[in-house]
């Protein structure tokens, strides 16, 4: 039996899609529910970079841009040596709703690491996915 590949979380938000969309390609959005601060080139192959007040970065590169309805981009697992290859793949979809935005996200690409690796790298992800989308409902909400 493999690990477990994928992650996949749904909310629904009670925003239009352009607000959420917002929310997740600007620098701006970025920066206010994921992480404290973010850079982003919103174009397939442009770079983007989170930043948290401890001190950890990410870098992210965009991969997929359909506006307003799907965002991906790739980014390196944590704990790995620099040198390290191997990443995940986020993709977001929205889908407007009758009274709102349906976001879907998608982070794939776990099945490349094994042992503790895997295990550290699911279960952060999967608990970081369950804060982070909650605050970016309560940043849409609030906006």
């Amino acid at each position: 039996m493999g690990f477990p590949d994928r992650i996949e979380r749904v909310v629904e938000i009670a925003q239009p899609p352009s607000r959420v969309w917002a929310a997740i390609t600007t620098a701006e959005g970025l920066g206010t529910w994921f992480g404290n601060r973010a850079a982003i080139d919103l174009r397939p192959g442009g770079a983007g970079r989170l930043e948290w007040t401890d001190g950890s970065t990410v870098e992210l590169e965009v991969e997929r841009v359909e506006e307003p309805a799907v965002f991906g981009f790739t980014w390196r697992n944590l704990g790995l040596p620099a040198d390290d290859p191997r990443g995940t793949y986020v993709e977001f979809t929205l889908e407007p709703t009758g009274s709102g935005t349906r976001l879907t996200v998608v982070e794939t690409g776990f099945g490349q690491l094994s042992g503790d690796a895997h295990a550290e790298a699911y279960d952060s992800h999967t608990k970081g996915w369950a804060f982070e989308l909650g605050e970016l409902v309560a940043y849409v909400d609030a906006a």
